[in-house]
Formats: C-alpha cells, structure tokens, sequence
C-alpha cells in the first residue's frame, strides 16, 4: 500500500454540450499534487456532503480550486458584478473548509479558493473589479492562462519565505473579482502592481493555510521557480503533519 498521503481537492459540476453533468477537474491540479508527493482525492458537489466529508477524513491536506464566482450573499452583498455563481459548490467548499482548519490539515486556497477562504473567514470581494477597483492591470487574462501577465510583490511572509525567494516575481491572472475587505484573521503577503492583495496567510495558527490569486497549477515551470516551491513546501507540510503510522 503507498504511503503517500492522501490530499483533497475540490471540482466544480459542469453540463457538457450534450447536457450531462461532469465533475471537471483540470489536469494541473493533479499534477501539482502529484508534484507535492500526495495521491488527489476528487470532492464534488455531485456528491453528498456526507460522502465528501468521509473524503476528507481520510486526506492529510486540501486544495481549493479555481472557478466560478463566489454567491455574494455569502458576504452580505447583493449581486453586483459577480457573474455565473454555484450555491452548491459554495456550500461544499465552505464546510471542506471548515473541516480542514479545524482538523489543522494543510490548505491551499487558489484563485476562487484565495476569495473563499477570505469570505469564510468574514472578509468579503470586489465582485467585478474593473467596475469597482480599476483596470491600469488586466487581471481578467483568462486567454492567456499560461503566461505571466504581471508582477507580484511579496513581504513579510511567515510561512512561503523559501517559497518567494525573491521579493519579485510575475504570475499569470484569470480572475475578474478578489478582496477586497480583507478577513481580520489573515495577513496579506502578496500583491499585484496595482495594490490588489494576491496572496494570504492564515494569522496566529498552527496550520499551515495560505491563498493565492494567480493559478500556480498552470505554471508549475514559471522561471521563477515559485510555483514548483509552492507545491513542494504544501507536500512537507503535508507529511510533517500527518501522524506516523510505523
């Protein structure tokens, strides 16, 4: 039996062109799990909560995926830009969530993910953020999935200091929304050139839980070798935290 980790990511429900539900997930994730030194354990809304709950139970770490916009009532607010929502998702990533933090399991919250985790935490989002923060960035690249579109500027991280490595670096951007009233329980570590927050800490814990904007899965081979670090410093974590079985 492999002694590798189990690690949970979640997938979004899409109907294909013949109207069938699929639970898509995009080879990337995979790969960067695989690249953390964990086996992936696919949660989806297709599911019962129960049967991904028992999912996640037997996993030592989570990823929360990119997608669709976050339902902004979730955060108090009424639709105002956000675009094509999924309560359903919401609810499964917000419980997953839920029960990862209280497990002390390591996270990784990616794009939709990073928003996620802010919301559950009590931040909220820019629903649409050339409407309501700006365009001098286009943050809304989602045809240039695989190149670097700008820069980011890391400081005062406490746990992706070997992962940064440098105080700049450039990332790929397909998100129209992000933070916009950050959770009072994380730190900002990473921003865009135009002050957007694109990366997160959680504060005072001893879990590992950190957000980014950008999609470190579809750049593991960036120049600046960032992304590989991300996934590899999520896999020691994993296996640091995860009880000896021998």
């Amino acid at each position: 039996m492999s002694a590798e980790p189990f690690i949970a990511l979640t997938a979004p429900l899409r109907e294909s062109e013949v109207g069938i539900s699929r639970t898509v997930v995009d080879a990337g994730y995979l790969q960067a799990v695989r690249l953390a030194g964990g086996v992936p354990l696919v949660l989806s809304p297709v599911l019962d909560m129960e049967d991904n709950e028992h999912l996640l139970g037997l996993a030592q770490g989570l990823v929360l995926t990119g997608g669709e916009d976050l339902d902004p009532a979730n955060y108090g607010q009424s639709p105002d830009g956000a675009r094509r929502v999924s309560p359903q998702r919401d609810a499964l990533e917000f419980r997953m969530l839920e029960m990862a933090l209280a497990a002390g399991i390591p996270v990784v919250c990616i794009c939709r993910g990073i928003q996620l985790l802010n919301v559950a935490l009590g931040g909220t989002l820019y629903q649409d953020l050339a409407t309501h923060w700006g365009d001098s960035i286009a943050h809304d690249s989602f045809q240039e999935f695989d190149q670097l579109i700008h820069p980011v500027r890391t400081e005062g991280s406490q746990r992706l200091d070997e992962v940064f490595e440098t105080p700049d670096f450039s990332q790929n951007s397909a998100h129209h929304q992000g933070i916009r009233d950050l959770s009072p329980e994380l730190e900002p570590v990473a921003w865009a050139g135009d002050g957007l927050i694109e990366g997160v800490e959680i504060k005072n814990s001893g879990s590992w839980v950190i957000g980014v904007q950008w999609h470190p899965e579809r750049l593991l081979e960036d120049p600046s070798g960032t992304n590989r670090r991300l996934f590899q410093r999520f896999g020691a974590e994993v296996r640091r935290s995860t009880p000896s079985t021998g």
